[in-house]
């Protein structure tokens, strides 16, 4: 008759304190400490980024230079914790460098700028959308490069850094102590909320941010990894803002086409920007329909392939 092995009972701290699972913190403290960890090192980023710009910087080369200090914050906060507090592998949250991984980002481009034209359309044929000009139109070719460059790489910037935080260490965190679904869920609400602190945001713009965090995570759950997302967020903000002239999540930024939104803002989000108007709806439907085909053609690419 084989022996029974009997767990030792754990302890009241090891309960608290310990998953049940494995020799490694619970998945909310771990999440505490990253983010503890995350405002310590925003912290000595910001002294020194103030000491080294004492003067302050404005307009577009402050927006880059705050995506660069998000991009040290972030990723650094979350490779530690990923190593020495959750004890995986940094690409294990969804980070695996091959040639599928560029792919996946240039699929993420292309679906969102389907999304923002369907978009587009719809405020155009609702007479709500004014277009008045092209950029080239009114100032120099050169400095429409410039700028149109420079907010691509920015939003590059962007893309990774939020993946990174909110369908990366949050969502899988979360999922690891709970589930998947309330790891989507919460993951997507606080990505949400942390949106309240742009310029005209309200509690309806947040509800749009959560209904785009869900579909940002839809992207991660089809291909088990970040790329696609990220391709998605780089996208959504580059071919919202710049190409089609929406602001973007609040904020008004460069703009390839010169246009006025005067429809209701409960369609159009008003001065927010799309996300916070019921007309993101039709694109996040057409955006989810891509990303199904997209995921389903790769995963039978991959099955030939084997």
């Amino acid at each position: 008759m084989a022996d029974i092995q009997i767990k030792p009972k754990r302890s009241f701290l090891a309960r608290v304190f310990i998953s049940p699972d494995e020799p490694r913190l619970r998945a909310g403290w771990r999440l505490l400490l990253q983010t503890l960890l995350m405002i310590v090192i925003s912290l000595l980023v910001g002294i020194l980024v103030t000491a080294f710009f004492k003067g302050g910087v404005g307009g577009n080369a402050g927006f880059l230079i705050s995506q660069i200090v998000e991009l040290v914050v972030f990723t650094l906060s979350i490779y530690i914790a990923r190593r020495f507090l959750d004890k995986r592998s940094f690409a294990s949250l969804g980070l695996v460098t091959n040639a599928r991984a560029f792919i996946d980002i240039l699929a993420g481009i292309a679906v969102t700028f389907f999304m923002m034209g369907l978009i587009y359309l719809l405020e155009f044929a609702m007479g709500w959308l004014t277009f008045d000009a092209f950029a080239w139109q009114v100032e120099p070719v050169g400095a429409v490069f410039t700028s149109v460059l420079s907010f691509f790489v920015i939003f590059i910037l962007v893309g990774w850094n939020e993946e990174l935080l909110s369908r990366g260490y949050h969502l899988q965190t979360i999922a690891s102590g709970i589930n998947t679904f309330w790891g989507v869920v919460i993951s997507s609400a606080v990505f949400g909320i942390a949106h309240l602190g742009n310029p005209n945001a309200t509690w309806v713009s947040a509800a749009g941010i959560f209904l785009a965090g869900l579909f940002l995570a839809y992207g991660y759950l089809r291909t088990g990894q970040l790329w696609l997302s990220i391709g998605l967020h780089i996208g959504w903000n580059f071919f919202e803002g710049v190409v089609f002239g929406f602001p973007v999540s609040g904020l008004d930024i460069y703009q390839l086409m010169r246009i006025r939104v005067q429809g209701p803002e409960l369609w159009t989000g008003g001065a927010f920007g799309p996300e916070a108007g019921l007309i993101v709806i039709p694109g996040l439907i057409l955006g989810t329909v891509l990303i199904y085909i997209y995921s389903k053609m790769i995963r039978k690419n991959a099955e030939v392939g084997a």
